[in-house]
Formats: structure tokens, C-alpha cells, sequence
């Protein structure tokens, strides 16, 4: 509640300053608690700081003074003596349950490349090497997995925005997990979406396809989109979360190539956090763009005017923005018949 407050009164005191200097220990408890399995070793029943630092092979003090610092963040109880997780972090954070959270993995990573802001800053770019076409199999796979929990709540949703009445092939450039076009394909019975993405995702978006059981109606395609062809003969190219990764000539050059796999009538669609002109809002936007700095080395949040430009330059017309209750936007493209 505080941090809201600051958020949309501004800092007035040092005691706040001071509060929004420590958030980062909050954060970093609950990261290292997930990054051991604390919660998952716990499950449901209720262990001693020594019986959980044997299961761990870690300080039988430390691993102590970190279960009783959860325990004041309202992560875990205790009693006795004995540690157990709460009603939520026994849905949410332990491996066995339906909702594992397993995405906060990506939270893991993302703290070593924040850790770089200041050098990065000072050199312009990430000074993170790798691709994520050389990210190994565990950073990948939580990736995939924080992006899908998020996209499979935001999906429908955003697929109620669109009009999809006329859309009988949907290609999804970096579709991920394909939670996009398996909304959309549920939403159109219809359609037929092709998720677009590199080699090594592929494999991952198969088996969250066969998941959801839309084997037959969502297939993939291998490439990368800076320099593979799409294809043509699609009614809608869309394009969630891709943008920010690149650079302002790359993503005109991406639109472009959006646009001409269109059909005559067919439609762009790119959904991101979009900026207003002056770039301070939305907040999270702003945020993120400091976390495109620090693991990307092109990456950037982009303002309305500049998605409506690239679009207009790829010859798209009767361009409209739509927002979503989620904090990002749809900016939306078609091109004449």
C-alpha cells in the first residue's frame, strides 16, 4: 500500500526513500526460500530448522533465521518450534500442486541481470552475454513457464478485444508457450494458429500445446524472425511481447514483414506495455524498460506513435489501440483489401 502511495503522490519523506531502499530484502528472502525448495520440502506437513537444513544440506542456523524471516513476511507459520507453510504457499509454491508458480525461477535469473543496472547504464547496453537461442535448458524452461502463467490468465481476454470473425490462420511470431494462439483458436473454432519461434523453445511449446489438448488445431514452426521468412496466407499476424526486445529499426522491419504475410484484409496485432509520449508512464512500463536494458541488448519500451508509425510505413491501415485490463495495450493494424 505504501508503494502505491508513492507511486501516485511521489516520495515526500526519507523514511520512504528508506522503505522503497530495502524492498529489495523482501524480494530476495522469498527468491532464495523458492530457489532452495524451502516450501516444497515443508509440502504439508511441519519440520524443525534443523530437519529442513538437512534436507537442503545447508547452516542449520541460517537456514533458522531464514525460515523465521518468512515466517514475518506471512510466508510460513510456526509453532513449537516447528516450521509449515500457510494455506497459499502450500497452493502456489510447492512443486506437487496444481498452481505451482514454477515461474518464479525467471524472478531467480532476472535478479543477477538487475544486479548489472549500473553498468549497464554506464555502457548503454546489457553487459549480460547469450542469446536466448544459447540460454541452457533450466533458464529456458523457467522462462517458458513464467510467461505461460501469465499469458494463459491474460489470453482470453485479450481474445475477447479482437475481432477474430473473419481469421482462419493466425500466425503468432514468438509465441511461446502458444497461450495466445490457443485462446484464440478456442475463441474461433474456425481458425488455426502456427506458433513462430526459435529451435530450441519449440520443443517446449509442443508439449504446453499437447497439454491443453489443441494438437490439431495450433502447430509450430521453427525460425528466427529477424531473418526467417513467415510465410503468407495469414489473417492475423500477432505479435505479444516482442517488440520490446528490439531495436526501433528492427521492429519497423519486423512489422513490415508482419504485413506482408498478410491477406489482403488480414490484420497486425502487437500487445505490449505501451508508453505515453514523455516515457514516465504507466509506471511498470518504465520499469521495464530498464529490464530490457539490463538483458537485452537492443530491447526498449515504445510509445503509441511510434508502433502507429512503423504500421503506417508497412502500409497498414485504419490503425487502432485497444487496452486491456492486464496493463498492457493492443495496437492494431490492417492492411486495405
Amino acid at each position: 500500500m505504501n508503494e502505491m502511495k508513492g507511486q501516485e503522490q511521489g516520495i515526500v519523506s526519507p523514511d520512504q526513500i528508506m522503505e522503497l531502499a530495502i524492498c529489495f530484502q523482501r524480494s530476495r528472502i522469498l527468491l532464495t526460500a523458492f530457489q532452495l525448495e524451502i516450501f516444497t520440502i515443508l509440502g504439508q506437513g511441519n519440520k524443525s530448522s534443523e530437519e529442513v537444513a538437512t534436507s537442503m544440506g545447508t547452516d542449520i542456523r541460517a537456514t533458522d533465521r531464514l525460515l523465521n524471516a518468512l515466517c514475518s513476511m506471512g510466508l510460513m507459520e510456526k509453532k513449537d518450534d516447528h516450521f509449515s507453510n500457510t494455506p497459499i504457499t502450500s497452493r502456489f509454491l510447492v512443486k506437487s500442486g496444481p498452481n505451482y508458480m514454477g515461474g518464479l525461477m525467471h524472478m531467480v535469473h532476472l535478479w543477477d541481470t538487475w544486479s548489472t543496472l549500473t553498468q549497464a547504464v554506464k555502457k548503454g547496453k546489457s553487459v549480460f552475454s547469450g542469446h536466448i537461442k544459447e540460454k541452457d535448458e533450466s533458464w529456458l524452461s523457467a522462462f517458458i513457464s513464467a510467461m505461460h502463467e501469465r499469458a494463459s490468465r491474460h489470453a482470453p481476454h485479450v481474445a475477447s478485444l479482437l475481432d477474430l470473425s473473419g481469421v482462419f490462420r493466425i500466425l503468432d511470431v514468438g509465441g511461446g508457450s502458444g497461450a495466445y494462439s490457443m485462446a484464440f483458436v478456442e475463441t474461433n473454432e474456425n481458425a488455426r494458429a502456427t506458433v513462430f519461434d526459435l529451435v530450441n523453445v519449440i520443443p517446449l511449446t509442443r508439449k504446453y500445446i499437447k497439454e491443453g489438448g489443441l494438437s490439431h488445431k495450433v502447430e509450430t514452426a521453427a525460425g528466427d524472425y529477424n531473418k526467417d521468412a513467415f510465410g503468407s496466407g495469414f489473417d492475423m499476424v500477432f505479435l505479444s511481447a516482442i517488440i520490446h526486445i528490439n531495436s526501433y529499426d528492427k521492429n519497423l522491419f519486423l512489422i513490415s514483414k508482419a504485413s506482408q504475410a498478410l491477406n489482403p484484409g488480414g490484420q497486425v496485432v502487437v500487445q505490449d506495455f505501451i508508453m505515453d509520449e514523455d516515457r514516465t508512464s504507466p509506471s511498470f512500463g518504465a520499469m521495464f524498460s530498464l529490464n530490457m536494458l539490463v538483458g537485452t541488448l537492443e530491447g526498449d519500451t515504445y510509445t503509441e506513435s511510434e508502433v502507429r508509425t512503423w504500421m503506417d510505413k508497412a502500409g497498414l491501415r485504419d490503425i487502432e489501440r485497444k487496452d486491456t485490463s492486464v496493463g498492457t495495450s493492443l495496437i492494431i493494424g490492417k492492411k486495405p483489401v
